[in-house]
């Protein structure tokens, strides 16, 4: 299957990085380079982008894509998580941007094999970003204990019907292992009330998003990079990310005020004596959300919302 994935609020992004043209950026969720590519054409040679990305078929269908402009870019096959050990490997200290775009692509929904989607009846339970590495949501679904599960089911995919999803999990485990997509969303199904059924969405759509969120430690990676990558940045650089649900967002708000509102001093001094400094600015009060045309293109956009934070030293 050809790696496709419409990039979500492309012009919005590449208008919030500022680029400059012999600037440095890190796309650090490269996937098949399609904000990336929007990137390059604005870098002249001078300039560079560095591309991380940890699954395998993004990193080759992004090379091809970028080929064009190979003498200004570098793919590395990493987690975002890692950005510091990437740039300090290529001797950069400083960049001028990095994009994240948290998501899963549309290639890797569609690729039945990949386990991601509720939709194919015959597809293996995996659901890792990287193939090589890491539990499989296989493993989530057959070795976590249901008091476990359900706080995955819960917290993770906010899901009302979590502890009756958990045990129906747990019983049916028990007859034989669950290893495909289609034996865990009748299970699901099964779990939730006609009612309920009818009128809402996909009934499995909350539990694969919170399980493939567990395999992959999709928000403990983002709140610990935030701090990381907003140190990384030169004076006017900007750090832009991506979020397609509410946990992600309120992730990316709350670490982005963190770093406005720095002072530890205690309310009720009169001064700041900390020296603490705050780290830059909030651009986007609010997020930044896609147009009706957009998503009237591309329906998986309706979720995304954009922030932009610009460091000031």
């Amino acid at each position: 299957m050809e790696f496709s994935h419409k990039s979500v609020l492309l012009n919005e992004c590449i208008e919030n990085l500022n680029i400059k043209p012999d600037g440095i950026y890190v796309d650090g969720t490269l996937g098949g380079a399609g904000h990336s590519y929007h990137i390059c054409e604005r870098l002249s040679k001078k300039g560079r982008l560095i591309g991380i990305d940890q699954d395998e078929d993004a990193i080759r269908a992004a090379t091809t894509r970028l080929e064009p402009f190979k003498d200004r870019v570098t793919i590395v096959k990493d987690n975002y998580s890692n950005i510091k050990n990437v740039l300090v490997s290529l001797g950069i200290d400083k960049v001028d941007g990095i994009l994240l775009d948290i998501g899963v692509s549309s290639y890797q929904l569609d690729n039945a094999e990949r386990g991601f989607t509720y939709k194919e009846e015959d597809a293996p339970l995996d659901m890792r970003m990287d193939r090589q590495s890491g539990i499989t949501a296989q493993d989530v679904v057959n070795d976590y204990s249901e008091m476990e599960l359900f706080r995955v089911i819960r917290d993770y995919g906010e899901e009302q019907f979590a502890k009756n999803i958990a045990k129906h999990i747990c019983i049916e485990r028990n007859k034989s292992r669950i290893t495909t997509t289609g034996r865990l969303t009748e299970i699901i199904k099964a779990a939730i009330p006609m009612k309920f059924r009818v009128n809402g969405g996909h009934p499995a759509k909350k539990t694969f998003q919170a399980i493939r969120i567990e395999v992959n430690r999709e928000l403990y990676v983002l709140e610990e990079s935030i701090d990381t990558m907003i140190d990384l940045l030169n004076d006017k650089g900007r750090l832009c990310i991506i979020t397609f649900h509410s946990l992600e967002d309120r992730i990316v708000k709350n670490k982005f005020r963190d770093n406005v509102n720095t002072c530890t001093c205690p309310p009720d001094f009169p001064v700041c004596v900390c020296g603490n400094r705050p780290k830059g600015v909030i651009i986007t009060r609010k997020p930044i959300v896609p147009t009706d045309e957009e998503i009237e293109i591309n329906k998986r956009a309706k979720s995304s919302k954009l922030r932009v934070f610009e460091r000031v030293i």
